[in-house]
């Protein structure tokens, strides 16, 4: 008699987990209700709706015309009458065109200084061993504590001869502490062995950062990019403050001088007065322009929210 071969039970396999679909729940969490799943529904709906509705008021009013906008009394909510006579006259080459040329000029710079500003403080305060790194890490914290005031900083950047320049918009926030120690987080938890076997093959520190730790760093490198070039995008403050020359003006201290209707910008002051332009929908017209980047990059950026910052912060 011939011995049977004993089958072994087949494996058993989970099936993938489509992306989309929920994460496992915990065996301790009970499965939520109707009344759960109806409450949260309803909160992420008002949520949203309180989020989109003013959106979708300032886009309608800078697309509507004057009739509808007069029809209306004010904010359009049922677009009608769309027409593009608002961006056609803000961006025919006058102040707003100027405007917004200077502010993508000095985000692009400005997040370029600073990202690279911060990116070499955090790798040199992420290795121990280097010189004086607790010294130069206790004087940072402090700075996030104490501060010389308006009138100092104000003083210094007069003192320097920056009044009236584009770098006095740059330097006076190009570095953020925070972003250094987030930064400094996350480099921090880069294996060492990594480090030291490439510095064993001859690599220098510069060649180490730009190959090996900033590839592996894309998540908050993109999160802190996005930091600053929101900062950079949003400031009126500098501005306001150390620029004289009205045809300086970076976009959002235009907009601001609309939306107090202190000065219309050139070449659009004639059309409001002859009735062809609605000062409110030039208003909100400008404030779609300011709005636009952020809107059009951050999600892009959202994916790596969760990796960049929450590493960053806790292990550093």
């Amino acid at each position: 008699m011939t011995e049977q071969p004993v089958r072994e039970p087949a494996l058993r396999t989970e099936r993938p987990r489509r992306p989309w679909s929920a994460p496992p729940r915990p065996v301790w969490e009970e499965p939520p209700g109707r009344a759960g799943l109806a409450s949260k529904g309803l909160v992420l709906f008002l949520a949203c709706f309180a989020i989109l509705f003013p959106l979708w008021i300032v886009v309608v009013t800078s697309l509507s015309s004057r009739k509808t906008i007069d029809e209306a009394g004010g904010l359009v909510m049922v677009p009608k009458g769309i027409t593009l006579v608002a961006y056609r006259e803000l961006l025919s080459g006058g102040q707003v065109t100027r405007a917004t040329v200077i502010s993508v000029l000095i985000t692009l710079v400005g997040t370029l200084f600073s990202m690279t500003v911060s990116v070499l403080c955090a790798y040199g305060l992420s290795r121990t061993g280097s010189l004086g790194h607790r010294w130069f890490l206790m004087i940072l914290l402090a700075t996030m504590f104490f501060s010389a005031g308006l009138i100092p900083t104000y003083l210094l950047v007069q003192s320097l001869g920056l009044t009236d320049t584009y770098l006095a918009l740059i330097l006076p926030s190009a570095v953020s502490v925070f972003n250094i120690l987030v930064l400094r987080g996350f480099f921090t938890g880069i294996s060492p062995e990594l480090i030291d076997s490439a510095r064993i093959d001859g690599a220098g520190d510069f060649r180490i950062l730009w190959q090996i730790v900033m590839p592996l760093s894309r998540a908050v490198l993109a999160v802190i990019t996005l930091f600053y070039a929101v900062g950079y995008w949003s400031a009126w403050f500098n501005a306001s403050l150390y620029l004289n020359d009205q045809d300086m003006m970076p976009l959002q201290n235009v907009m601001i001088q609309l939306v107090q209707k202190q000065e219309a910008p050139v070449g659009l002051g004639q059309a409001i007065k002859t009735g062809e332009l609605s000062g409110l929908a030039v208003q909100m017209a400008v404030m779609v322009m300011a709005l636009l980047p952020v809107a059009v990059l951050s999600p892009f950026v959202q994916k790596h929210f969760k990796k960049g910052m929450l590493t960053g912060a806790v292990k550093g």
